[in-house]
């Protein structure tokens, strides 16, 4: 039992971490698309936007409740400190996303009201993103407890460095979804997601600069984490390939590439990703909640992770074959609108 106690919470880590990983790499670029909806030129233009994501954009919310569910279960204290200090944001998001969703629907359905309804998903859009952003910051940022209590308020989590992340979430996903459009498009459309992709791309290396810069005068423990003895070298990699990452999409993008531009912009957010997981090891809520203090017992863990054994190729099959189904340019005249 004291293996098990030891090793589950760490599959549980990487389960979750990779949930939430997929849910903003998937539904990033659907956000993205909303928030840069009033880019298009028309109407028409912004039917066939959200007809590049209209087949596949409700399963990808499977991974934001595989990520809740699995935390709920396998991490109750973390559940429970997180949502009950970022109730604010997380119920700012729930909401956003509901209020996308409807706007989403709708908006096809609509005649005279179309450009509310389409004002509603990029609204909608927006604020998910930004507040997805906020509770990322003010979970690396760290939520002090005294006596296993999170004390600090309801509006704790407002700080410089989480309205920072919220930004720059918001600019990420833009990235990915004006690099979505370059895949999916043609013509115009993919001229004006050609062209929104160069100021995007410098903002969130910008961004990324200065969350990286900042992240580790945060507390004591990310400072040495990153810095002390060799840590700087063993870690030194994921900076690394970030820089490598940023070139290789920069050059993909001045010589007009579709597929490439995309993938990078994913790998992007996939290494800032892994670089916040290394600075909050063994934390999954810094600066003092480990992945152990938080876990629930290992018979829970394991019998929650058999059906997370099941789930999981099941979402992650489903999400290939419905990219696959659906590959291809979406033109005009195609798609859910008709």
């Amino acid at each position: 039992m004291t293996d098990l106690a030891t090793v589950l919470p760490v599959i549980w880590f990487f389960v979750i971490g990779f949930a939430v990983l997929m849910y903003v790499l998937l539904d990033g670029f659907v956000l993205g698309i909303g928030i840069l909806a009033p880019f298009a030129d028309d109407e028409h233009q912004r039917d066939l936007m959200m007809n590049t994501a209209a087949p596949i954009w409700d399963g990808n919310e499977t991974w934001l409740v595989l990520g809740g569910t699995g935390l709920f279960a396998a991490f109750p204290k973390a559940y429970a400190l997180i949502l009950s200090s970022l109730y604010l944001p997380v119920l700012l998001m729930l909401i956003a996303l509901i209020f996308r969703g409807v706007a989403f629907e709708f908006r096809f359905k609509a005649e005279q009201a179309r450009w509310l309804w389409g004002t509603a998903f990029h609204l909608g859009s927006i604020a998910a993103a930004f507040a997805q952003g906020l509770m990322l910051g003010a979970i690396v940022e760290g939520m002090p407890l005294q006596g296993g209590k999170y004390l600090s308020g309801a509006f704790a989590w407002f700080s410089p460095f989480s309205m920072l992340t919220g930004v720059a979430v918001v600019f990420g996903y833009a990235l990915l979804g004006a690099t979505w459009l370059v895949l999916k498009t043609d013509g115009r459309l993919q001229r004006i997601a050609f062209d929104l992709t160069r100021p995007l791309m410098l903002a969130v290396i910008a961004f990324m600069l200065l969350v990286s810069a900042w992240l580790p005068f945060l507390s004591s423990g990310l400072m040495q984490r990153w810095f002390t003895g060799a840590n700087f070298l063993y870690l030194s990699p994921v900076p690394l390939l970030a820089v490598l990452n940023a070139a290789l999409l920069w050059r993909a993008v001045l010589r007009n590439h579709e597929l490439q531009p995309f993938v990078l912009s994913l790998c992007f957010f996939a290494l800032g990703f892994l670089g916040l997981i290394v600075g909050i090891w063994p934390n999954i809520v810094p600066p003092t909640l480990t992945i152990w203090d938080a876990a629930a017992s290992p018979s829970s863990q394991s019998f929650a992770l058999v059906g997370a054994l099941v789930m999981l190729p099941a979402v992650v099959a489903y999400t290939i074959y419905s990219y696959r189904v659906f590959r291809g340019k979406v033109r005009a005249g195609e798609g859910y609108a008709h």
